[in-house]
Order: structure tokens, then sequence, then C-alpha cells
């Protein structure tokens, strides 16, 4: 049976999350953020508007009565034209462990980052790639045959100019697309329709202590025209469906009094994410892709819902792969019985994934756990291949043999990754372990075992 945790939601106080850092500089060019990170600018020229490649489901408008907009007691999404292409082949086998890099929309739709990437991951264990269908900006990539996404703008700004070719690349390098969607922060969505936003207490779009617009997580509609444009990355070539952002905004309880959810009706944040994830994976089933979901890494050892609707025991089994963000620089002093969280990556990753293995044992059915490892700096010490490689091997070590790396601007430490053939003499690189530069084999030593496994067998942690 599910397992539920029996606190109630609470407020994760702001300055843990450090969500913040995200708007400033993690790589060259940066712009927009992200849940994990900024993200870069275009390399080369924006691309300019083009026909559409695939017709798409369509989400119609809320139905109007009386000249108030109606939310729907379940969202309508049409099937695609007659004559809308198929995929170009059938879908490729998921790997049996995703070794993978994220990539901004931007670097994915440059030749020569995307040579770049490809380089590294034809060098080395690297099989997968994260790509940015719509992310925080509320952009979709590319052109979309989606009528509500031109409706609402998110057609204004074209990062990727043909994808279909670009799919067709990663099929013929053997490179496993992941569509990256984030779902509900979306300004252009709650700006150009508020009555989809979180409100404030006049029925206007709620603004944040950011300046930033949220759409409203109870919202069906909502739910339709994200998942109409997963519908279409996956008939585009795309192989697996990866939401972001499937949570409610971070922001103090002083920000938050006042907030209106319309359609609430009494149900919990977590409820909502649940239901959200459930549906959408329902609604995708006959596609036959993987349907996943992000969510903080604080959630695999927070009892409650982190204030975000993230109830890790809410979202596990809702969803075919869960990815924790357990970026160590993200963890605030002490969290594990460790002062210095960013300068042990072995140990916080280990603490982390133990955690979550533990609260998901006994759940039916659960999703596979794919963690989101740092590959960035963010304070002292500088990540480097001795700091990516320790979370690599901390992950492998906790018995998880896949996960993803996340840098805004597509910038990553080959040194860290295994290359094709094995390491040169069979022998790991060094790594970052217990605050030091020591040798890999050195993380078995007693000492440091007894510490890791003491700090994942801690107390959730109640905030």
């Amino acid at each position: 049976m599910r397992r539920r945790s029996p606190m109630g939601a609470a407020v994760f106080p702001v300055f843990v999350l450090l969500a913040s850092f995200l708007l400033a500089g993690c790589g060259e060019e940066l712009g927009a953020d992200s849940d994990g990170g900024t993200v870069a600018l275009p390399a080369d020229p924006v691309p300019t508007a083009a026909p559409p490649e695939v017709a798409a489901p369509v989400v119609p408008d809320p139905p109007v009565v009386s000249g108030a907009p109606v939310v729907p007691d379940a969202p309508v999404v049409q099937d695609a034209p007659a004559g809308a292409p198929a995929p170009s082949s059938p879908p490729s086998p998921r790997p049996d462990a995703v070794r993978g890099l994220y990539l901004n929309a931007w670097l994915s739709g440059s030749s020569r980052r995307m040579d770049e990437v490809l380089g590294i991951a034809r060098r080395t264990e690297i099989n997968s790639f994260v790509i940015d269908v719509k992310d925080a900006t509320g952009y979709v990539s590319y052109p979309t045959a989606v009528p509500f996404a031109a409706e609402v703008g998110a057609d204004g700004e074209l990062r990727i100019r043909n994808v279909s070719r670009l799919l067709e690349r990663l099929e013929e390098e053997g490179i496993h697309p992941i569509a990256r969607i984030v779902v509900f922060k979306d300004h252009l969505l709650a700006r150009s329709r508020p009555e989809h936003a979180i409100q404030d207490s006049t029925g206007a779009a709620w603004v944040d202590g950011n300046g930033e617009v949220w759409v409203n997580p109870y919202d069906r509609t909502v739910w339709a025209y994200n998942v109409a444009l997963a519908r279409e990355a996956v008939e585009l070539g795309f192989r697996e469906v990866q939401w972001d952002y499937v949570r409610f905004p971070d922001r103090p309880r002083s920000e938050m009094e006042g907030v209106v959810y319309p359609g609430q009706e009494g149900r919990t944040r977590s409820e909502a994410i649940r239901e959200f994830l459930l549906w959408s994976r329902e609604e995708l089933a006959d596609l036959d892709v993987p349907v996943t979901a992000d969510v903080f890494g604080m959630a695999t050892s927070a009892r409650n819902d982190v204030g975000i609707g993230q109830l890790w025991e809410d979202m596990v089994d809702a969803v075919d792969v869960i990815l924790p963000m357990i970026y160590p620089s993200h963890y605030w002093q002490g969290s594990f019985g460790i002062d210095a969280p960013n300068a042990h990556p072995y140990e916080v990753i280990g603490s982390a994934l133990r955690h979550a293995i533990r609260r998901t044992e006994g759940v039916e059915n659960p999703a596979r756990i794919v963690p989101w490892l740092q590959d960035f700096t963010l304070g002292q010490p500088r990540y480097e291949a001795p700091e990516v490689r320790a979370q690599i091997l901390a992950t492998r070590d906790a018995g998880i043999h896949e996960w993803i790396l996340w840098n805004a601007s597509g910038r990553y430490t080959e040194a860290a990754l295994e290359p094709v053939g094995g390491w040169p003499g069979g022998v790991e690189p060094v790594i970052r372990l217990g605050g030091l530069i020591a040798p890999a084999e050195d993380r078995f030593a007693g000492s440091e075992s007894a510490e890791l496994d003491q700090a994942a067998g801690a107390p959730l942690d109640p905030r």
C-alpha cells in the first residue's frame, strides 16, 4: 500500500530553498531561470518563425457562462487532425541506465554547441539528453501546432530551427531524447489568461516577491495544455516526457496570504500535484513512453511537502521516473549532520538517496529514482572532476546506476565521465571525499562508510 506522511503541509523556510541562486551566474552567457539553474543565451542567431512541422492536439478555451470563464471538470484534448505525421520511426527502447546531460533550447538549436555535446557523448558513458520543450519562460522551443500555445504567445521566441532534424540526428547518434516541459511556472499563460493563474483576492494574477506570476496547479486547462505539448513532442520523436516545476511557488507564508486557487475544492497542494501526475500519465499512456517528474532534493528527506506540494510518498508511485534535484550546494549547514554540504558531495548524495530509497520501500509500483547531479559551481569549493565524479560514485554506491547532470550553460566536465572502453588501467579518478581530494577507493574506508550510514539513517527532517 502507498504510505502517506501523517504530517500536514508546512511552508519550507525560504533561506534554505536557494532557488534564487539560479538567477545568478552558473556558466557563460546566462539568461532565464529554471528549477535547476540559469539558461544560456543563444550562440547562433535566433531563428525566425517557421511553419509548424507537426499537427498536434488542440486545447480548447474553457467554456464561458455569463461572460465569466468556467474551469471544466476535465480538460478536453482533441485528436490530432487527419493526416498529421506519425513518428518517423518506432520509439527506441529506453536505455537500461540513463546517464544524461541537460541541454537548454538555445544550445539544442545551435549546430556548433550540439557538435560539442555530441562529442562528449561519443567519448563517454553519456547516452541521454534532456532538452527544453517549454522552459520557465513559457516559450515553446520550436514551431508548435498546438493552437493554445499561439494564443498565449508561447510561439513567439523560437530557439530550435528544425526540431525534426535534431531528433533524427540524436537517433543516429544513439542518444535517448527526453522532453523537459515546465508546467506551473508559465508567465506567458498566467499573464495572457489570468483566469488560469494563481490569483490574489481581487481575481487578478497573483505576483510573488520576485515579480513573477504562476499558473494554478488546480486548473485542468493548464494540465491539458501541457499534456498537448507533451503529446506533440513525443509525436515528433522525443522518447520520454519530463515534467519540471510540477509544484507550487516556493515563497514565504507572508507572501502567500490572500492567495486564491480557483478549483481547489478543499484539496491540499500535494493532492493537486499527485492528481496532475496520475492524470497526465493516463492521458499519455497510449504513446508508450515514460512520464517523469523533477522534485526538490529536500523532498527525499523532508517529512512534509516542503511548502510546494511535493510530498515524496504522494509522487513516487504517480510517475514512471522521479528525479530528485539533490545538488549539494542547495543544502543548508548541518544537513545530514554535515557542516559544509557543498564540500561533501559524496556524503550528501549518498545520504539523500538512501533517504529516498528507504521512503520508497513498501510502495506499490514505485518510480525509478534517477537523481539530478550538480555540474556547476555555487560557493566553495569549485566543482570540477573530483566533485562531479564523487556524486556519480555516491549514486552508484547507493544502488542506483542512472543520473543526469545539470549545468545551465551546457558546459560539462568531461573528465568526470567514464570514457568509452573504461578508465585507463581500470582505476577511478580521484574524488572529493570527506571534504578532501582522495582516491576513489578510500570511500570504502571504515570512518567514511560509518558516517554515511549514520547520516542516511537519521530521522526525516521536520522542516
